[in-house]
This record gives structure tokens, C-alpha cells and sequence, in this order.
């Protein structure tokens, strides 16, 4: 176990077994926490995912993922800071890197937040659910409700004409009725030819009526039926949209219900993963130099020295063969039986050029 905090903490695994007991034990406890940090990285990773997949293996094979790449990122955070002569530039040299765990530790807190606090998450999810719930069944219903309004001004006007008509012919019959009773009109019991007028009016009228009333209520029968569609149509609308309301339960939508509950609790828990990242960093800050800090410094300075010179006498190589070779085609430049051997062998091919052009313009003529 041990040997394996110790591979997590990036060390140096054979310079490190040089080193005392104690050093051994510092970045075995480094290594500890890097890994535990990718376990719980893991574990945050793999519930919210779940919440977006709904299916436990796609969320933990990303799960696992995603803990490898975190662990991968803190060993390399850890492996990379040195102690230096000064805090100042052990600090600079350690802000990015505390920066980088920061945001880690944000990303990796978030999802166990929402999983912590799911039941008053759930609890806020539902009231925004019904509040939407009502807000699409308005909304929908503004949609149809222009239909619902022209469709029942209709009838109504339908039932209007039909109710006029009646008042109509009920106002005939007590016409014809108070003339055969001598009660009004010309006061004179019985029917007489004033009588059989007014009754034929109202036989007249009572016609109209049935053909009015027929035909309207089989208007209105049309309209309701219309009516009753509408209204279908309506309530399949807001069942058609209800799964995407009750759907709302997503990785954004907790986030956001996370965001509206107190948020004390919530910090305190992004406090403890800040800490927990941020340790292994921390710690090696505020360490004084250990026998392995040392001894690593020992090894990379010697390299350093080694490819300094190596550079150096590389530089200086080119620069004496530089030297040597100007000398030596120095010394070929002067040499005169070398010179009248390239002239008379310039001299040849200048000779050799003129014949074959001329050659080539005899061909030509």
C-alpha cells in the first residue's frame, strides 16, 4: 500500500527508497491523497452522469474516466513543483497549479452537493414543475381559447334566434287567444275574421319556428361537437407536454435548484474538497527542503552542468573545424599549378560550347 501512495505521489520511486523512513511517509501521505481525490472525483462524476443518462454503466465507464484524468492531473501537479531557495518563487511557480486545483475541486464538488442535498433539491424541482405545469396549461389553452370563444359566440347566437322566435310566436298565441276571449283587439267573443288572421300568423310563425329551431340545433349539435374536439385537442396538448415537464429533473436543472437553496451548506462542502485538493500543494509549500528534495536538486543540477559543458564543446568543436577548413582552401587558393589546371580545363569547355553551336545553327540553315 504503501509503495502505491508512493507511485501516486509522482516521486521518484528509486531515489525516493534512498531517502529515510519519514520522507517515505510524506509522499506516501501526498500519494494518498491524490488518489482518494480521484476516487471521490469518481464517485461525483459517475452520479452526475447518471442523472443524464439515467443508466448506471455509461455513467461509470465516463466515471472512470473522468477519475483517471483527475488523478493523472493532481500527480502531475504534485510531481512538477519544486523547492526552491525562495517561498516567493515557490509560490509563483505553484499558482497555476493551485488555480488548476481550484477548478477541480469546484467540478468535483458540485455533483455530490446534489446529491447530498437531493430531497430539498427535489422538493424546489417540484414547485418549479408545477409552476410550469400550470404556466403550459395557460398557455395552451390561450391557443385554443380563441376557437373556444367564436365557437360558443355562435351558439349562443344560434340559441338567441331560436329564443326570439319563441318570444315571437308565444306573443301571436295570446294575440289570437285574447281575441277569441274578447279580452283585446276588437272585444268581440269569438272567431271572427280578425281571429282567423292572427291565428294564421302565428300558425305562420310557429312554422318558422320549427324550421329555425331545427336547423339552428343542428347547427349547435355541429358546434358542440366542435366544441368537445377543441377541448380534446386542448387537454392531448397538455398531456402531449407533461413527460417534458416532468422530465425536468436534469444535471442543469438540479444546478440551478442547488442555486436556490442556502447556500452556507453548499460552501461549506466546496470547502472541504478546495482543502482536500489543495493539500498535497499546500504541504509541499509550506515543507522545508527534505532529503529527497535534495537529492533530486543534486541529480538535476549535475545534469545541468553535464549538458552545459557538452554545449560549450560542441560550440567550440564547430568553431576550430570552422578555422581549419578556411586555412586549408586558403592555402588550395594559392597554389598555381592547381589555378592553370582549372583554366586550361575552363578554357576546354569554353572551346566545346562554341562548337556545338555552331553546329546546331549549320543544322538550322
Amino acid at each position: 500500500m504503501k509503495q502505491f501512495f508512493i507511485l501516486c505521489s509522482g516521486a521518484d520511486k528509486k531515489l525516493l527508497e534512498t531517502c529515510s523512513e519519514g520522507e517515505q511517509t510524506k509522499f506516501a501521505g501526498i500519494g494518498a491523497t491524490v488518489f482518494f481525490t480521484a476516487v471521490m472525483a469518481f464517485i461525483a462524476s459517475s452520479y452526475a452522469l447518471f442523472t443524464v443518462f439515467d443508466s448506471i454503466w455509461p455513467a461509470m465507464a465516463f466515471g472512470v474516466v473522468w477519475g483517471l484524468l483527475i488523478f493523472n492531473l493532481d500527480r502531475f501537479i504534485v510531481s512538477t513543483i519544486r523547492k526552491r531557495d525562495k517561498f516567493s518563487s515557490e509560490l509563483l511557480q505553484a499558482t497555476p497549479r493551485i488555480i488548476l486545483a481550484i477548478i477541480i475541486a469546484i467540478v468535483i464538488s458540485k455533483p455530490l452537493e446534489i446529491k447530498i442535498f437531493e430531497k430539498e433539491i427535489d422538493t424546489v424541482l417540484l414547485k418549479e414543475k408545477n409552476a410550469m405545469a400550470l404556466s403550459n396549461k395557460k398557455e395552451v389553452a390561450s391557443y385554443f381559447q380563441s376557437d373556444l370563444d367564436k365557437n360558443k359566440t355562435e351558439i349562443d347566437s344560434l340559441k338567441s334566434e331560436i329564443t326570439k322566435k319563441e318570444t315571437e310566436v308565444n306573443a301571436l298565441y295570446t294575440t289570437y287567444i285574447t281575441e277569441a276571449e274578447g279580452t283585446k283587439g276588437t272585444m268581440k267573443l269569438g272567431k271572427g275574421p280578425v281571429f282567423k288572421e292572427k291565428i294564421a300568423k302565428h300558425n305562420l310563425a310557429k312554422s318558422e319556428l320549427d324550421t329555425l329551431r331545427k336547423n339552428n340545433l343542428a347547427k349547435i349539435a355541429e358546434k358542440e361537437a366542435k366544441t368537445k374536439t377543441l377541448q380534446a385537442d386542448l387537454d392531448k396538448k397538455v398531456t402531449d407536454t407533461q413527460p417534458i415537464i416532468d422530465g425536468f429533473d436534469g444535471l442543469m436543472a438540479r444546478i440551478n435548484a442547488l442555486g436556490k437553496l442556502p447556500q452556507l451548506p453548499s460552501l461549506f462542502i466546496m470547502l472541504l474538497f478546495l482543502a482536500i485538493e489543495t493539500s498535497p500543494i499546500i504541504a509541499k509549500l509550506l515543507s522545508p527542503k527534505g532529503e529527497y528534495d535534495f537529492k533530486l536538486e543534486d541529480i538535476e543540477t549535475a545534469l545541468k552542468a553535464t549538458l552545459t559543458q557538452d554545449k560549450y564543446q560542441r560550440d567550440l568543436l564547430v568553431k576550430t573545424s570552422a578555422a581549419m577548413h578556411d586555412k586549408v582552401y586558403g592555402d588550395i587558393a594559392e597554389d598555381k599549378g592547381l589555378y592553370n589546371l582549372q583554366r586550361q580545363k575552363a578554357t576546354e569547355l569554353l572551346e566545346l560550347q562554341a562548337h556545338n553551336f555552331v553546329e546546331k545553327q549549320k543544322k538550322t540553315l
